[in-house]
Parts: structure tokens; sequence; C-alpha cells
């Protein structure tokens, strides 16, 4: 694993004052890497149990919609403990390469690889920074990251150059319910209940919980991330919703080149 040396950083969290507008902050990168940092050794068992497994059967959908074929280099970006990583491996184990890419040190630190015959590359880096060569990679994934970006076209940018032609992104990503009533029931167990999880569950202190259901009431709507995807250069782009539309699948095609 790729680990470039980085001085420590203060201990940053979410205060009711700086969760008012999430995506707005300066140092939102570095407040999203300390509170992953923070809540790495829970991450996984946290996510189980609120989604009553979902998560699984969503990136699973991701794997098999990216359409891997034998040999394809796969990017995961905003990888984590390495759950659509394992994914690609059990859904596309055709695939000759996958490359996980997180700036969060100790998520890199908790994935387990250890059942997977897939050559996997670690590197801890930005997603809005991926140091890897333009029109290197066939399939680009990320789950649940995108929200966290600092400069969320930026990053599709980066996807979008290190991507070659015909490379397939997949992007799964939380959002608002459009019908009133399970949006309703949606934000009040992401108000109520997600945060009291995560603080029994995580001993959640730096506000974890409370900024990621933030984070998707005021991020980009289905159909304004269509256009991001497409203003960053990705064609065909489409989106299923799952989970009574508080989930979306977001794929697209890198134009070939002519």
């Amino acid at each position: 694993m790729t680990q470039p040396c980085r001085p420590a950083q203060p201990a940053l969290g979410w205060d009711p004052a700086s969760l008012r507008d999430p995506h707005a902050h300066a140092d939102k990168a570095e407040r999203v890497r300390a509170m992953f940092d923070a809540i790495a050794p829970t991450y996984e068992r946290v996510n189980t149990i609120a989604t009553c497994g979902r998560d699984a059967v969503w990136r699973r959908r991701a794997a098999v919609a990216a359409a891997v074929r034998p040999g394809d280099v796969i990017l995961d970006v905003a990888c984590g403990t390495g759950d659509m990583i394992r994914a690609f491996a059990r859904c596309a184990p055709v695939a000759g390469r996958i490359i996980g890419v997180d700036f969060a040190r100790a998520m890199l630190a908790r994935g387990d690889y250890r059942t997977i015959e897939t050559t996997v590359e670690l590197i801890e880096a930005d997603a809005l920074h991926l140091p890897l060569p333009e029109g290197s990679v066939d399939v680009i994934s990320c789950a649940f990251g995108v929200r966290n970006f600092q400069d969320l076209a930026a990053g599709l940018r980066e996807m979008a150059r290190v991507a070659r032609p015909g490379a397939r992104v997949v992007i799964l990503e939380f959002a608002r319910p459009e019908n009133p009533l399970l949006r309703r029931a949606y934000e009040l167990y992401c108000d109520a209940v997600l945060p009291r999880l995560g603080r029994l569950i995580a001993g959640d202190r730096v506000g974890a919980y409370r900024y990621l259901p933030k984070s998707v009431q005021t991020f980009e709507p289905p159909r304004a991330m269509i256009g991001r995807l497409q203003a960053a250069g990705f064609g065909d782009v489409r989106m299923q919703s799952m989970n009574l539309g508080g989930v979306v699948l977001y794929r697209g095609v890198k134009p070939s080149s002519g």
C-alpha cells in the first residue's frame, strides 16, 4: 500500500454550526478525513446494521452494472475498508487488477482482502488528485463517496481523466426519496435513529453520524448528478433508484475517441 507521509492534523469534528451546510467548508476534506479515521474500526458494522445488510446488495448491483471484462483494470475511488473491492472480486473475478484509493489511512488499514485472488493495490491519495496516468483504467467505481469530495466537479473530472475510452463508471450514492411520505420517514430515521446508533456502536464523538445524513440532505439531487457526470466527460449516463428512492446507482461511459 502506498502511504505518503503527511503531517498530523488537529482533531476535527462536526457540530451544529458546521452542519448547516457541510459541503461549503473550505476544510471539508480534512474534516471528512479525520471523521473516517475516527470511525474506521466500526464503520462496516454500523453500515450493516443501519442498512439491515442491504448495502452489500447495492454494491453487488453496481459491480454487475460495471460489466467488467477479462483483464480490466478497476479503480475504486474512496474505497474505505474495501466493501466495493470485495464486491468486484465476487461478481467480476475476471478483472486483471483492482486499485483502491482513499485518503483516510485508518480506513485503508482496516481492509481485509485475504480471500481475494485478484491483484489488489491500495493507494492513500485524495480523489481530486488521483496518482494514475491519463486513460489507464477500464472501470471506475465510487460507493457512497462522491458527496464527501471537497470539489464534486473536480473529482468527477479526475475520474474521467484516468478512464480509457469506453471505460464504465458506476457510482452509488444516497438520495432523498421523492415521495413526501417516504422522504419524511427517511429523514426521521437519519435524524433520530442513525446518530444514536453511531454513538452506541461507534462511540461517535466527532459527529460522523450527524454529518452523514446531513450531507445527503444537502447534496445534489439525482437529476443534477446526471448533469455533473455528463459535464465531467461521461456519456450514456443513466440512473437506477433503489431502496424506495433512498439510494441511486449511476452508470456512464467514457466516449471512445473520434
